[in-house]
């Protein structure tokens, strides 16, 4: 009699589902990515992304406004300094209108274009680099989960924005996770207030993950040091870059 041919035994890791992996990508990412580069998916995380993304946004347009967001924005900057009333005033007529346009625009395709290019760079690093052999779905897949953690700096600036000073509240850094947070813009060297508002420690966490994520998506041939190395030192020389760009300018 033949021996019966073998039966591939069952997955026994059990199904994670979205919110599992949601959680799993705080308390545990090392086990929540390995599944997700098993089975990997875009819909959920992506939503969830451009959900926190558009709830900051339009709580600022809600709470403060497109003129008051363009006044702060010009004060900040030391614009308004070489103004007069008037001129300031006519500048936030002209600009609020647009300012809202395009608020209202990258609420639901900032997070989603952010995404897209993060992705592409990790396929870069991971493919032509590494040699590594992944797919864009899963390379996209890992970049929306890992950008997740993410959502803390929302769970901050919604009521940083509710209970802040809405003449004084800084759009572009509203919640104190770099030290830019705690510096005057207006008063600061352009380039100094540049890096330190750079340097934030959710980009960090951000990086962090995401290189897990990525090294798990190999299978662990590539080690999460050296995804995180490579993507570390591209965001260093975007944040000096744009530092040293702002001390020039």
């Amino acid at each position: 009699m033949s021996n019966p041919l073998p039966v591939n035994p069952p997955e026994t890791t059990p199904p994670m589902s979205p919110i599992s992996r949601l959680v799993g990508v705080f308390i545990s990412p090392g086990e929540s990515f390995a599944y997700i580069a098993r089975k990997p998916d875009i819909l959920f995380p992506l939503i969830v992304a451009m959900a926190g993304s558009a709830a900051v946004i339009e709580t600022l347009l809600w709470k403060i406004g497109a003129a008051q967001l363009v006044r702060n924005s010009l004060v900040t900057s030391g614009r308004a300094a070489s103004m007069s009333a008037d001129q300031l005033e006519q500048a936030v007529h002209t600009a609020a209108p647009f300012t809202a346009i395009i608020m209202h625009i990258s609420a639901f395709l900032g997070a989603p274009i952010f995404l897209l290019i993060m992705a592409g760079i990790g396929l870069l690093f991971l493919n032509l680099i590494l040699g590594a052999q992944v797919t864009f779905k899963g390379v996209f897949s890992t970049t929306c989960y890992a950008s997740l953690v993410r959502l803390v700096g929302v769970v901050m600036a919604i009521p940083l924005i509710f209970m802040g000073d809405a003449e004084h509240l800084n759009p572009e850094n509203p919640i104190p996770t770099n030290p830019g947070f705690f510096l005057d813009p207006s008063t600061t060297s352009k380039g100094v207030y540049s890096l330190a508002a750079s340097l934030d420690v959710l980009t960090l966490w951000f990086l962090i993950v995401l290189a897990i994520g990525l090294s798990r998506l190999t299978g662990s041939k590539t080690k999460t040091k050296t995804v995180f190395l490579m993507f570390f030192g591209l965001w260093m020389v975007w944040v000096l870059g744009r530092a040293a760009i702002a001390a020039i300018f």
